[in-house]
């Protein structure tokens, strides 16, 4: 145990003209496209304020994260309006005290109502706190309650949306040497700047290392002094073993019902 390493490949080859770069996760992919986006570049906020550089990468790479958080989080809760509004720092959703306050969640039915979503307050005797309950696209009842706050999908998105209110003020205005473009929110905005970090490159993703030419797979991932390895770790032995027992054990009733329970959870997946 702690003598086992799993050398990494590259998730990604980008390139231009001769020069190529390899990327070895989504995290680096998005750093560096960003920050090719952003030479030259600068983004004014609607109060005026002005990100370049360092500064503007730091903002640009938090939402990022809060895009990626608030998918997962709309997989839970089946609407994008409502992660909006739970998202929203001016509302006191942080911690279990808060849905004791019914107070605290008047202003939130109030929101979702506006967004066209049919919402109302409810007490919950499980938890004697209350809760706000709307229904989704389908119809499905859902809930606001206590219960969310534990989420960790949540708690982070309500981290990082005060992370990035100092600067996520829209419009956004983009210059670029003599142009400017006008963006009426922060979702556009990423977009704009990671279309212009991939603008004249050769991006390739690769999903297995059989898309690799032998020079390819050596530089990047058998060369002792480039590659990138991975200790493999064991925790809870225990733990491992019932994981890998339900996953590839015969009973299938049990792979299922474990499949069923964390299908929400699931970050990394090629299809």
């Amino acid at each position: 145990m702690g003598n086992v390493f799993v050398a990494q490949p590259p998730l990604y080859r980008i390139k231009k003209g001769k020069s190529e770069k390899y990327i070895k996760d989504d995290k680096e992919y998005t750093r560096e496209i960003l920050r090719r986006a952003t030479e030259n570049l600068a983004v004014v906020t609607q109060a005026g304020v002005r990100l370049e550089g360092s500064e503007l990468r730091s903002f640009l790479m938090s939402l990022d994260e809060f895009q990626q958080i608030f998918q997962r989080l709309e997989r839970r809760l089946r609407d994008a309006r409502v992660v909006e509004i739970v998202g929203n720092i001016d509302f006191k959703l942080d911690t279990k005290a808060d849905f004791h306050e019914k107070a605290n969640l008047e202003p939130v039915v109030a929101a979702l109502k506006e967004a066209k979503v049919q919402a109302e307050l409810k007490f919950e005797e499980e938890h004697g706190a209350w809760m706000v309950e709307y229904l989704d696209p389908t119809k499905g009842a859902r809930k606001i309650g206590v219960e969310l706050v534990v989420q960790p999908e949540y708690r982070r998105l309500r981290t990082i949306a005060r992370q990035v209110a100092k600067y996520n003020q829209a419009p956004f205005t983009v210059a670029k040497e003599a142009k400017t473009e006008t963006l009426p929110n922060w979702r556009e905005l990423l977009e704009h700047v990671k279309s212009e970090g991939t603008r004249e490159v050769s991006i390739q993703r690769y999903k297995g290392l059989g898309e690799m030419n032998a020079d390819q797979l050596w530089s990047t991932t058998m060369n002792a002094e480039t590659r990138t390895l991975l200790k493999v770790d064991l925790q809870d032995l225990a733990e491992t073993e019932n994981i890998f027992s339900t996953l590839m054990g015969e009973d299938v009733e049990s792979r299922r019902k474990f499949i069923e329970e964390n299908a929400l959870d699931v970050r990394n997946l090629d299809v």
